[in-house]
């Protein structure tokens, strides 16, 4: 979920090519991007109940959709960006559009699960480079002192995409089907499309990544190690218990999808206040922000557990659990950067295969908990997977954030 590219100002930047109102068109049309493909990634978390009655599939099996994108996003990412190195990036952007619009369109007509399957296989490679390119793209094409500024606007597409986009996709299916939910977002990736015809500049390639760097940065960096393998526990607890939160609530309260709606809008408003949080304590401190927002994390989950019968405790439960995935996701990024702050777009290009990838896994292990042993299990895979990570932080000390710690 971070960026492979330019992810600070560099003398490679645009001069002036955002001094009029254009840029910032320009940088409205990637948040919106950003929302399409991550609400297409994460909407079967919302979704996945009639999926896996529609489909005839088990709730396990249908969460592979998310595992099926997350795997192509994350491991796709460099080869991909490095194939496309001398493509325009407006070019590249509007394709990879493309390749979502008709991903979506077929979801919604596909006859089968595994037809589903593999076109989600494909969305997810257009997902990983978008990843790779979207936030550069946004500071590329507004004045250079504005950059960061531009890079935060982006990433408000995440909250938005939370708070907006997946419990109104569950809402839609309410009122039709899982179906007309996909229709609809291909439409939107279509209009969104467009946009970024409309508004982006021509923008030629300007840092690509060679594969080699990427891959033998953790070989030559320990501290980068440490930080990726903890990004590794905290994606699979987060999303292992995250994408199954539908089912959970449906067998322990009877949740109504309304209910469910409600309180995914409820873990988005946390999330974007636990971003908000974040900003303000990471540069305090940056192991601090990390081990509190997972313990919170993790006594969010135990609440689950201990108040899931009761709403009132859920909602609590589930604002807590936003928060605190807030705070852990901007900390994980800037000890990404702290780690390796001279190779820094190598780095972050690993931070994005690990997190994607570990989405995928997250899904994949958690529907054989759900399948073998309930969905309450799926709840403590997540407390045990994000302890491992505060841990892991809490003995590595101060070794990976040199910059920050």
């Amino acid at each position: 979920m971070t960026t492979q590219e330019e992810t600070r100002p560099s003398p490679s930047l645009q001069k002036g090519g955002g001094a009029t109102a254009g840029g910032w068109l320009g940088v409205a049309a990637i948040t919106a991007s950003l929302f399409v493909f991550l609400t297409t990634e994460l909407m079967p978390i919302g979704l996945l109940t009639p999926l896996s009655e529609s489909l005839d599939v088990s709730v396990g099996t249908a969460g592979l959709m998310v595992t099926a994108q997350g795997v192509a996003a994350g491991l796709g990412v460099p080869f991909i960006v490095a194939w496309t190195r001398r493509v325009n990036r407006r070019k590249l952007l509007t394709t990879l559009l493309g390749v979502l619009a008709l991903g979506n369109l077929i979801t919604s007509v596909a006859p089968n699960y595994a037809l589903i399957l593999v076109t989600r296989m494909g969305m997810g490679f257009a997902s990983g480079v978008f990843w790779a390119i979207g936030v550069s793209m946004a500071m590329r094409i507004v004045p250079e002192k504005q950059a960061n500024r531009a890079a935060a606007v982006v990433m408000s597409g995440i909250s938005i995409a939370t708070v907006v986009g997946i419990p109104l996709g569950t809402l839609l299916e309410s009122a039709g089907s899982w179906r007309t939910t996909f229709l609809i977002w291909a439409g939107l990736s279509a209009l969104v499309l467009l946009a970024v015809a409309a508004t982006i500049p021509s923008l030629p390639s300007a840092n690509a990544v060679p594969v080699r760097e990427v891959f033998g940065l953790p070989v030559r960096n320990v501290p980068l190690r440490v930080v990726l393998v903890m990004v590794v526990f905290f994606v699979l607890g987060h999303f292992g218990a995250y994408t199954f939160v539908r089912p959970y609530l449906e067998d322990r309260t009877s949740a109504s999808v309304g209910f469910i709606t409600v309180v995914l809008i409820v873990f988005g408003v946390g999330g974007a206040i636990g971003n908000f949080i974040g900003g303000q304590t990471v540069n305090k401190s940056l192991r601090g922000s990390f081990v509190v927002g997972g313990l919170l994390l993790i006594g969010a989950l135990v609440m689950l557990l201990a108040l899931g019968a009761d709403d009132f405790g859920v909602i609590a439960a589930m604002a807590l659990w936003g928060v605190a995935f807030g705070v852990v996701q901007l900390s994980q990024i800037n000890m990404t950067l702290a780690a390796a702050p001279e190779t820094f777009e190598a780095a972050m290009s690993l931070n994005t295969m690990a997190y994607n990838t570990c989405i995928a896994l997250g899904a994949l292990v958690g529907g054989l908990f759900a399948d073998h042993t309930g969905v309450t299990s799926v709840v403590w895979f997540g407390i045990v997977l994000v302890g491992l990570a505060v841990l892991l932080r809490a003995v590595a000390g101060r070794r990976t954030a040199p910059a920050g710690g």
